[in-house]
């Protein structure tokens, strides 16, 4: 099993940048990357908490993991520290024994240069997701809750 390890940087506080983390329309909005579209089924933002969302291709793709147009993936709030941590529990919906499997995700929130110093980490990463495209795709989302976060509006 992989890591990956983000770093991001917002200009705006932390109690913004964890209330974004926390509301389900805006994890649809800001939890995918350039090219997918979200939908939250479920999500309840409490210690133990469940929730379920589906990233969709726009484009065929072929390549998702729970169908072949997306990624379906469920979970459950582990931790929450008001303005501090979240850190959830996420297993993707698949029969591809290659992507099966509990991954965790950490997100630590600091105070940095008038600001919020965002660091996620994505532990236990199947073999079967690509460490870069991994990367990749909490960049591109980690860059649009910046912006969320900064002007209210995705880019």
């Amino acid at each position: 099993m992989a890591s990956t390890r983000i770093g991001w940087y917002v200009k705006a506080p932390r109690a913004t940048v964890y209330r974004l983390l926390l509301d389900p329309d805006a994890v649809a909005a800001w939890q995918v990357p350039t090219g997918m579209t979200s939908e939250v089924h479920e999500f309840d933002p409490r210690e133990g908490g469940p929730f379920r969302i589906s990233l969709t291709y726009d484009e065929p793709a072929d390549t998702g993991k729970t169908t072949a147009q997306t990624d379906t993936f469920h979970g459950r709030f582990v931790r929450l520290v008001p303005d501090e941590q979240v850190v959830q529990i996420v297993e993707f919906e698949t029969d591809d024994p290659s992507v099966t499997g509990e991954m965790t995700i950490t997100i630590d929130l600091a105070d940095s240069d008038g600001g919020t110093q965002i660091n996620a980490v994505h532990d236990g990463l199947p073999e079967g997701v690509p460490l870069d495209q991994n990367e990749l795709g909490w960049s591109i989302s980690l860059g649009k809750l910046a912006t969320l976060a900064e002007t209210g509006e995705l880019p």
